[in-house]
């Protein structure tokens, strides 16, 4: 059912815990599920995220998508950051069954939010960013009949 990839995300989860102070927090969940996602960015003076963090309440493919995507963001610009898609975490974990990859969602929605709230404390726009959905159930509807 789960790729080795996820099971070890979920067994040994990378950068789990909270940054103090971080340049950007970001919190989203999937009220149908009841997953909760939070997301730490410290961010450097060149727009480079040199940690992250995240505290993710939900199902083995919540907290396996966290710890991957804060893997595909670590070290990366903001911009490169933008360009990371659920897709992208999903391939990297060697694919998702088709009933969770709503928490790839969740995880590309996390690293968005964190952005977004960065932007705000730093008063800039980011490129291509737009306000998140505290709850991506909002686009869900076509997974009502799982």
């Amino acid at each position: 059912m789960y790729t080795e990839k996820v099971m070890d995300h979920f067994e040994h989860p990378r950068n789990v815990g909270e940054i103090e102070n971080a340049s950007g927090i970001g919190t989203v969940g999937n009220a149908k599920c009841g997953d909760i996602m939070r997301m730490y960015l410290d961010i450097d003076e060149n727009q480079i995220i040199r940690d992250v963090k995240f505290k993710t309440y939900g199902c083995g493919a919540a907290v396996a998508t966290s710890s991957m995507a804060t893997e595909l963001v670590k070290g990366k610009s903001i911009q490169e950051a933008m360009k990371i898609t659920n897709r992208a975490v999903m391939e990297a974990l060697d694919g998702l069954p088709p009933v969770k990859v709503h928490c790839s969602l969740l995880a590309e929605e996390a690293i968005h939010a964190a952005l977004w709230d960065y932007a705000e404390k730093q008063g800039i726009e980011i490129e291509g960013l737009k306000k998140p959905k505290s709850d991506i159930h909002e686009d869900e509807e076509e997974e009502e009949e799982y």
